[in-house]
């Protein structure tokens, strides 16, 4: 465990800099305010701008391997990597009252097992390309259309990733990723806006074929996605907004607003696409079995001040009832440390099993909340501020035969000047499991273990 205690270090030794020394000197002046970088203004009052922004996320890992991972084609227990989880440049603007326009180029996932492979995403890329008009005065009426990631199921579907509260994202929400989809961006044409207490989005989407994804997609007697026929994909996603409004310039939605906002929302989603996935009928009979995708989510979102002492809370529980078809279940693991496995092969899993991976997509019903608490300013005399958090996932698929797959985090950020310039530090407890090849079924392993130090810098 000398890595983990590594990782631990540098987090602690990054965190004491930013202790503040004790005596009777005189306070220093408030700074300025600060400004928009490369923010362009258009118009005399700033409502008409062009601006840039730029992120980096830096991850320092130690992760205990799944069981049978190979590293370039040696047994691996455990790994240590460093990597480029997301490295981003937006460009967006409100040209003129009516129209916006918005960019995002990038990658994701680099590290030394980094392939780009056959797939649609060759090293950096676009990640959104869109143009939107405003139908109305305010922002009761939107209409948009581009490649995007505005999406219908979830808040976590279409995450603005420099502002979440966790180190990463709950990635099964991004339900089709780099599956039918461009790392959760579509090409698509919505409608969304707030009237009333209500924020709506309506979006029909243009799913990319499953052929292009770069990804093994075996045909067998469980579901996977179609590679013969097209469909559209409609998705809606409806939310209550019970005091102040949320941010409403792209379709991306915030993570958390560090007591900035006073924000408690309820909301609905759903995804249909019309025989999506296909199967085998039977070992016997080869008839082929389409199947529709319908997805579902009810969510709540808290996120506010509770103190003078400029406190906040931030608190997520979802639940998701997604039906991919029979049988249905991908592996999946964030820049995966691992690149290969022996022995089990032949497990009937959709994505790899070896690295860092757990069941994360499945035909069954999921539960996920998270809790944060922000600590009052000037928490152990400190110029940065800290906010611990812990989640859990709680999925229960059809193709783990009833056994039910927990997840667990647990961290702390340490902001250095909030979303802006900080560091986190999460650990991650997950299942694994292997398969009885004669009775077909699917056996709980020993859980693992990974602990990664972030630094994201984002302006």
């Amino acid at each position: 465990m000398r890595s983990v205690s590594v990782v631990l270090l540098l987090f602690l030794a990054v965190c004491s800099q930013a202790q503040v020394e004790q005596g009777a000197a005189t306070p220093a002046p408030p700074p300025p305010p600060e400004k928009d970088a490369l923010k362009i203004n258009l118009n005399a009052d700033g409502s008409h701008y062009f601006q840039f922004t730029v992120m980096n996320q830096t991850w320092v890992r130690f992760n205990e391997s799944n069981p049978y991972t190979l590293v370039e084609g040696r047994p691996k227990d455990n790994t240590v990597d460093i990597g480029l989880r997301r490295t981003r440049f937006q460009a967006f603007g409100q040209l003129t009252d009516k129209v916006f326009i918005y960019f995002q180029f990038g990658m994701n996932n680099f590290n030394s097992q980094f392939n780009t492979g056959s797939n649609r995403k060759l090293a950096a890329f676009f990640h959104d390309a869109l143009c939107e008009y405003k139908v109305s005065k305010g922002n009761q009426l939107k209409i948009g259309g581009g490649l995007t990631i505005a999406n219908g199921l979830s808040r976590f579907s279409q995450p603005s990733v420099s502002s979440i509260m966790t180190m990463d994202v709950p990635v099964f929400a991004q339900a089709t990723v780099d599956q039918t989809d461009q790392f959760s961006r579509k090409l698509s044409i919505y409608a969304r806006g707030q009237v009333g207490k209500f924020d709506y989005r309506f979006i029909l989407s243009d799913p990319f074929p499953i052929t292009s994804s770069g990804t093994a997609n075996e045909y067998n007697l469980d579901a996977s996605f179609a590679t013969m026929g097209h469909q559209l994909q409609p998705q809606a996603y409806i939310i209550y907004q019970f005091f102040d409004h949320e941010n409403h310039t792209t379709p991306y939605m915030t993570g958390t607003y560090l007591g900035k906002k006073k924000i408690f929302n309820i909301a609905v989603g759903g995804i249909f696409q019309k025989e999506a996935t296909w199967h085998r009928e039977s070992i016997a009979v080869p008839d082929t079995i389409y199947q529709d995708m319908k997805l579902f989510a009810v969510e709540s979102f808290l996120d506010m001040p509770l103190s003078s002492r400029q406190d906040a809370i931030s608190a997520y529980a979802g639940f998701f009832n997604t039906d991919y078809g029979r049988d249905y279940l991908r592996y999946n693991g964030s820049m995966n440390p691992a690149n290969g496995s022996r022995g089990l092969d032949g497990i009937p899993f959709h994505g790899p099993t070896h690295g860092n991976t757990y069941p994360m997509f499945g035909t069954g019903k999921v539960i996920y909340a998270q809790l944060g608490y922000l600590l009052p300013e000037n928490f152990l005399k400190a110029k940065s501020r800290f906010m611990p958090y812990v989640t859990f996932t709680n999925a229960k698929f059809d193709r783990l035969l009833g056994q039910k797959m927990n997840v667990y985090n647990a961290g702390i950020n340490c902001l250095l000047n909030g979303h802006k310039s900080k560091f986190t530090l999460d650990w991650q407890n997950r299942p694994t499991y292997t398969q009885d090849f004669i009775s077909n079924k699917v056996i709980k392993g020993s859980r693992k273990n990974s602990v990664v130090l972030q630094y994201q810098i984002f302006f």
